[in-house]
């Protein structure tokens, strides 16, 4: 039970710090934005370190910069995507991708399916996909690159979460803040090779900050959930995180919610009660 609490928070944290993610990335360059989140995301796991702990093993580093690799290339692609838009078409995309990998892995390390399990997993899996049916009519479509940066998005953040799943348990924030120093470092080296592309735009600063700070808090409720639980079921629940990104754009951007999405939630709630059964 208090793996599926920490895996919701965690995709609570993770749609609204995609929202932001993707309205900064409408002010400037992706880059920008991304320059921006990621140093916020490390401060905030410094801050952290001492009441939470850290211990920098070898494999706690290794798995660490593996996560971080992973994590600047999600930064990049998730909010080019989202700065396309539609967003509450893209960003179930990529949370379907982030949600069957995770899974794949997790069933190769023998974790067990219940009964329970077996029905709430596809049920979380054909909610995310629900969720996504939001290109009916009145609704835009995506263009093809948009898709395929969703799919890209969607597998480095899997990527990330299967990394910072392989780190050890007693390593408390270390793999956190390795990855993050890593990907705040990759950044930034992206953003000196291309700044000339960059344009003279300068990002929503408050915005990204606090995608970059939404986006920590996010991985580490990951983290302690996957440490407290099944990755096949942390994983499909994190992967919730389009419904936050949806309400928000329909809230603040007047994004239409299509009847299919709102049947989405529904599925989802079911779902998630079944497997708090687990």
């Amino acid at each position: 039970m208090i793996a599926l609490l920490l895996a919701l928070g965690s995709s609570l944290a993770y749609g609204c710090a995609d929202f932001l993610g993707g309205m900064g990335a409408r002010k400037a360059h992706v880059l920008r934005t991304v320059m921006v989140a990621a140093p916020a995301s490390l401060a905030v796991e410094l801050l952290l370190w001492p009441l939470l702990g850290a211990s920098f093993s070898a494999s706690a580093l290794g798995w660490g910069a593996a996560s971080g690799i992973a994590s600047a290339a999600a930064f990049a692609l998730l909010y080019r995507t989202l700065a396309i838009g539609p967003m509450n078409v893209l960003s179930p995309v990529t949370a379907l991708v982030s949600a069957v990998l995770p899974v794949g892995v997790g069933l190769l390390q023998g974790e067990d399916l219940t009964a329970v399990r077996l029905v709430g997993l596809p049920l979380a899996l054909v909610a995310v996909m629900l969720v996504s049916a939001g290109h009916g009519a009145g609704s835009a479509r995506p263009s093809r690159m948009a898709l395929l940066l969703a799919f890209g998005a969607g597998a480095a953040i899997a990527l990330q979460l299967i990394f910072l799943h392989q780190a050890p348990t007693d390593s408390g924030l270390a793999p956190l803040i390795v990855g993050r120093a890593v990907s705040s470092g990759l950044t930034l080296a992206a953003a000196g090779l291309l700044h000339r592309r960059l344009g003279t735009e300068r990002p929503a600063y408050t915005m990204s900050a606090a995608a970059g700070v939404l986006d920590s808090l996010a991985n580490m409720l990951f983290l302690f959930a996957a440490r407290s639980g099944d990755l096949t079921v942390v994983a499909v629940i994190t992967a919730l995180y389009p419904a936050g990104t949806v309400l928000l754009a329909r809230s603040v951007l007047a994004e239409r919610i299509h009847r299919g999405q709102l049947v989405g939630l529904g599925t989802a709630a079911v779902a998630v009660s079944l497997l708090a059964l687990t």
